[in-house]
């Protein structure tokens, strides 16, 4: 007798698309997988996005098939419904055609067939989407739904809510019946080739643009050489080249060909990293030693829901919930320890960004260079500008004094423990070895700082865990203030 056929979900015929490799890994090893913040974040926002797009189709007699590990129980719950002839909308039907198993965000009656409706939290419909859709179309007529036309329906970016929880116009609608019928022809090969992936023998796959398009791969290091002093992704640039050095054997940043390297920032990470020692210029300290006091090292801290709920708001929308300021007044020793320091943080819940404007203004005095780390605060200045008109001018005298500290750096220093990376969190281990991120306890990382302020929010969390959030998410800007000092520190007294 031939061997059963393993189930395959949609997801994991999208892996095998991806890289065959990753889906045998999800399928045989899922203990080495890696899931990054950023991807546990993706996950939860697509399931906020799933429960507005159910109240946005449903109806008071709309159904929704509940997950069960049991497959077979889904399907009968689905066929049940079905068998009816509802006239309301379906949410998680369930179906199968050749072991392949799909959940339907939505699926609508209309005329003598169905609509069916894929939920996505994105702002466009990328080309996966359409293969997506694809596999999904394919199960439903394969199994004998008739399925009359397949849309997707994406995060309208341009969407300004409103408040009372009203959400019409947070998703648009596209139709991708005839894009979708056009590629189906290919879904089959698509899933012998998952098929193949999850019984065979691990797939000899190299690595490269695969690594992290569409999605980041979670099994980068288990692909990846990083058992080098210097593994060669620090390298940077292209995946698709550095794929290429791994395929010749290139562990090391150190073993490959500086005839080879076309690109000046690979050419000088990789001469960086072959002479053992940083690379100092001496342009940061001259730079830096010109500016006058006071000053101000500004860091926030931002969320950006997909799902916005404080009025005036849009999707992915960065929205400033916090803010940290060391200020140094030129008179200590330009430690952070010996610095002023003010913050700001409110985890009531109401829209912070009225209060959060107005001491900031009041922090940041009339003069002195604001030191921030990239150009992400001007950003966020200039979202708040829209949201507190009145507080234009003097916001707007604050952006005319940024200074950028990050540019300054890149073009002046370059250690080879950064690893190709010029981020705060990859400079400031190599110029002060005790201050580093890793060593954080709970929030380290900005992903983490916003899952964090929204869980603060939320009703629910308890006194207890709101206290342990507050003190991580102060302890967290506070730092990377903290980091801006030390840099500053550092460029402007060290020797080229």
């Amino acid at each position: 007798m031939a061997a059963r056929r393993p189930y395959l979900s949609k997801s994991r015929i999208i892996s095998a698309w991806q890289c065959p490799k990753k889906l045998f890994l999800e399928k045989h090893r899922p203990e080495l997988a890696e899931v990054s913040a950023h991807t546990k974040s993706l996950f939860a926002t697509g399931q906020q996005v799933g429960r507005v797009a159910q109240a946005l189709y449903g109806s008071a007699r709309s159904v929704e098939i509940p997950f069960n590990r049991n497959i077979n129980v889904m399907l009968r719950e689905t066929a049940a419904v079905i068998a009816d002839g509802p006239d309301f909308p379906i949410f998680e039907a369930t179906f199968r055609h050749a072991n392949v198993l799909v959940r339907v965000d939505v699926l609508i009656p209309e005329g003598d067939g169905w609509r069916a409706v894929e939920v996505k939290a994105s702002t466009s419909v990328k080309d996966y989407h359409l293969l997506d859709c694809a596999i999904q179309d394919w199960v439903l007529r394969e199994d004998g739904i008739p399925v009359s036309s397949i849309s997707l329906a994406h995060i309208d970016n341009r969407f300004v809510y409103r408040g009372d929880g009203q959400y019409d116009g947070l998703l648009v609608e596209v139709d991708l019946t005839d894009e979708v019928r056009a590629v189906e022809p290919t879904v089959e090969t698509l899933v012998e080739r998952a098929h193949d992936a999850v019984t065979g023998a691990m797939p000899d796959v190299q690595v490269g643009t695969q690594c992290n398009k569409p999605y980041e791969c979670q099994f980068m290091s288990s692909c990846w050489p990083t058992d080098a002093e210097y593994p060669i992704a620090g390298l940077g640039g292209s995946k698709a080249k550095l794929g290429d050095y791994v395929a010749l054997g290139y562990t090391d940043i150190r073993d490959v060909d500086a005839a080879t390297i076309i690109a000046e920032t690979q050419r000088r990470i990789h001469r960086v990293t072959q002479s053992g020692e940083a690379e100092l210029l001496d342009g940061a300290r001259q730079v830096l030693m010109a500016l006058s006091y006071p000053r101000y090292y500004l860091d926030f801290e931002t969320i950006a829901p997909a799902v916005p709920f404080w009025t005036d708001t849009r999707p992915y929308e960065a929205v400033p919930v916090q803010w940290s300021c060391h200020i140094d007044d030129g008179s200590g020793d330009g430690t952070h320890q010996r610095m002023r320091h003010e913050e700001f943080l409110d985890l009531s819940g109401d829209r912070p960004m009225r209060r959060l404007a107005r001491q900031l203004v009041e922090c940041l005095g009339d003069a002195g260079p604001v030191i921030t780390y990239t150009s992400y605060e001007k950003q966020v200045l200039n979202g708040l500008i829209k949201h507190c008109p009145e507080l234009e001018r003097p916001l707007q005298r604050i952006i005319d004094r940024l200074f950028d500290l990050y540019p300054i750096v890149k073009a002046n220093y370059y250690h080879p423990g950064m690893l190709g990376s010029w981020s705060i969190k990859a400079v400031l281990p190599t110029v002060s070895p005790l201050m580093d991120y890793a060593r954080l306890e709970g929030i380290s990382e900005g992903a983490g700082a916003s899952d964090g302020f929204l869980e603060a929010i939320i009703p629910t969390t308890t006194p207890e865990r709101k206290a342990e959030l507050e003190k991580q998410l102060l302890r967290y800007c506070r730092f990377d203030t903290a980091a801006m000092v030390e840099l500053v520190r550092f460029f402007s007294s060290a020797a080229a």
